[in-house]
């Protein structure tokens, strides 16, 4: 018959430490760190079907062998000379030069790897020497893995072949870069888009392009404005405002201006290298130092980035001076006696990057002695009435920049004659200074353009010795694009 031995427990009798324990639904058979269990028998069975046979945390294990696998270093990247150990895998850093592994002594099983961390191999090796006669497919020399994102598996098979490759890539897989990676200026962020607006000089620096639905998502949108012109000293003509260029690309949804240049205007489509920002600076105020020796403005700096150039305003004209010294992004005013235009976009571009400046029509006796106001880049600057000088023209509207501004006003004429109510020409809207006044209480000098609008300078009056007509505002560069 079947013997049964039914027990709990089964103790040591020297110390009554546990052999065999059941306690509820676990059975622990051992009794303690120090005291080693021996199964011995010519097949032995652990586990059962569909059970699960776990090593415990922290437990190591031998004798069990290797199935081509190996146990892959990840925190030790290796960057100089080393020796592998059997079992292992390591990646290998070549950024900065060639590295050297020393392959363990050959016993039949073992098994090493190695793969290309930074994709560099190709540059800079990774030669692999084999220990004492060892050698590797059957010839006893180093030999090297050559090719960018390279790994191999190497298994010591026997003293005839050494070291046989089992396992070879020649090509790695990277993650798929999505969308442009940038930096440079002050960078905001709506909830697609990023946005890089430039104040000053600098350096939009692109570390990496989109590799997906290229080379659409790399086409950024851009507003490029100079600074504008400076008004004309002694009841003369308000400064142009500088250049205007926007361009819009289609995956970046914001409204753009009227004077967006998609499509039919200068399309960037960005590489990974780095772009140069100028952004202009207005033009400088002229002085009056008497009312006989007035003095014409000062043009603005240009503004740039890439292949778009904005110029700078045109400077606010005085009397005869001639309507090419006003040209600009956007024509500096006329002084009295000029009845002929100042000319905005100077060099010409498509869409045009501004208007004309106003001019003061004959005859100039009397109280046309006023100044024109400086073009805007939405509306040519204001012709001279009767009784009030030309206002800049406004400029324009866009959303690029996270909210509407508007930007690249003209600047007011400066007044001229004690007898108006109201001789002063206004700013144009988008940053334009407006002119000075006679008795006014904002002053004889002209207001100054705003800075970052590129709005144009205002003229001064020419009743006060000392006025001085108001400076351009500067300009400024804003890129953006899609990043998620």
């Amino acid at each position: 018959m079947t013997s049964t031995v039914k027990v709990d427990n089964v103790q040591k009798t020297s110390d009554s430490s546990n052999i065999i324990k059941k306690c509820g639904t676990t059975t622990t058979i051992g009794s303690g760190a120090s005291n080693p269990i021996v199964v011995d028998g010519s097949a032995v069975t652990i586990g059962r079907c569909g059970g699960t046979v776990a090593l415990a945390s922290g437990a190591s294990q031998t004798g069990f062998g290797r199935e081509g696998s190996v146990d892959w270093q990840t925190g030790s990247i290796k960057t100089t000379t080393f020796t592998a150990v059997s079992g292992e895998g390591y990646f290998v850093d070549t950024s900065s030069g060639g590295v050297t592994v020393n392959l363990p002594a050959g016993t039949a099983g073992a098994i090493v790897a190695f793969a290309d961390y930074t994709r560099t191999f190709g540059n800079n090796p990774l030669t692999i020497t084999p220990n004492g006669s060892n050698k590797i497919g059957g010839v006893a020399a180093s030999g090297s893995l050559t090719v960018n994102g390279q790994s191999a598996t190497f298994v010591f098979v026997d003293a005839t072949e050494g070291w046989i490759n089992v396992q070879e890539t020649q090509t790695s897989q990277t993650g798929t870069q999505q969308f442009i990676c940038a930096t440079g200026g002050t960078v905001s962020t709506t909830p697609t888009c990023k946005i890089h607006t430039f104040t000053g000089p600098g350096t939009f620096s692109v570390a990496a392009i989109a590799a997906v639905c290229a080379p659409t998502r790399n086409n950024v949108s851009y507003m490029v404005v100079a600074g504008g012109g400076s008004g004309a000293a002694a009841g003369a003509g308000g400064g142009g405002a500088g250049g205007f260029r926007e361009f819009k690309a289609p995956l970046t949804p914001y409204t753009a201006s009227p004077l967006n240049g998609n499509p039919g205007g200068t399309s960037i489509t960005v590489t990974a290298t780095s772009f140069p920002i100028a952004v202009g600076g207005g033009g400088a105020s002229a002085v009056s130092p008497n009312p006989c020796a007035a003095k014409i403005g000062n043009a603005g700096t240009a503004s740039t980035f890439s292949t778009v150039t904005s110029a700078g305003g045109g400077a606010g004209r005085y009397d005869g001076a001639g309507a090419s010294c006003g040209a600009g992004g956007s024509g500096g005013g006329s002084g009295w006696n000029s009845p002929t235009a100042s000319s905005g976009n100077t060099p010409p571009v498509s869409p045009p990057q501004g208007q004309n400046g106003g001019t003061v029509p004959s005859p100039t006796a009397g109280p046309m002695r006023g100044g024109g106001g400086g073009g805007g880049a939405g509306a040519v600057g204001g012709t001279t009435t009767s009784n009030v000088s030309g206002s800049g023209g406004a400029g324009v509207s866009t959303e690029i920049s996270g909210s509407s501004v508007q930007r690249a006003g003209g600047g007011g004429g400066g007044g001229n004659v004690t007898a108006w109510s109201t001789p002063k020409g206004a700013g144009g809207a988008g940053g334009g200074g407006q002119g000075g006044g006679v008795g006014d209480p904002a002053g004889s000098s002209g207001s100054a353009g705003t800075v970052n609008t590129g709005g144009g300078g205002g003229g001064s009056c020419s009743s006060n010795a000392c006025a001085t007509s108001g400076a351009g505002g500067s300009g400024i560069v804003v890129i953006r694009y899609k990043f998620q």
